[in-house]
């Protein structure tokens, strides 16, 4: 991979770094942050080894999905079930094909369903859907799309021209959840300000 890509494949999640550290200090915000900030370790470290970038990108996961907890804990199970549906179809469709990554692999499928599914528990959290819920959902979305597109192509076969929708349905899933933390990310109470 070119030295060109690896400075500019980041930047788009960089800017949204510093742009969702802008936004209000909350729970919320504050693990946002941190879910973009993994993402950008993991979109340098994902291009030398595949296997600490997938590590990196499920701790991502874990943060975005702390930050929908921060919002709401409410279950709604049936929102989990299609995600964990699809999930698992694909698991299923792939595993002849994981060999030895199937326990790095599940976990990961885990990780993102989950993220996918707390993003859904928050639209409508306080009744009427806010621009910033259906934001996060669209852009937990597109991220799963992304890593169904890799997993396609790395355990199934080889797609031609597969990396420009993949990086574009990164880049997109990563703008929505960050849009989230401006346009209604509440994640309880403001933290206030160190004295």
């Amino acid at each position: 991979m070119g030295w060109l890509w690896l400075v500019v494949k980041p930047l788009p999640v960089l800017c949204l770094v510093w742009w969702v550290i802008g936004a209000p200090k909350t729970a919320y915000r504050d693990r946002l942050a941190a879910g973009l900030a993994l993402s950008l370790v993991g979109d340098v470290l994902i291009e030398w080894s595949f296997v600490a970038g997938l590590a990196v990108f499920l701790l991502a996961h874990i943060a975005y999905t702390a930050a929908f907890l921060a919002d709401t804990r409410r279950p709604h199970l049936l929102r989990a079930v299609p995600i964990a549906a699809y999930g698992a179809g694909m698991t299923a469709f792939l595993w002849g094909g994981l060999g030895e990554m199937r326990p790095a692999v599940v976990a990961y499928v885990i990780a993102i369903c989950s993220m996918v599914w707390r993003a859904a528990a928050r639209v409508g959290r306080s009744g009427v859907p806010r621009p910033g819920e259906w934001a996060a959902l669209a852009g937990a979305v597109l991220f799963a799309l992304s890593d169904t597109l890799i997993a396609f192509d790395r355990f199934h076969s080889p797609i031609a021209g597969v990396q420009l929708p993949i990086i574009l349905l990164y880049w997109a899933g990563q703008l929505g959840i960050a849009m989230s933390a401006a346009t209604g990310g509440r994640g309880g109470p403001r933290v206030p300000p160190a004295q």
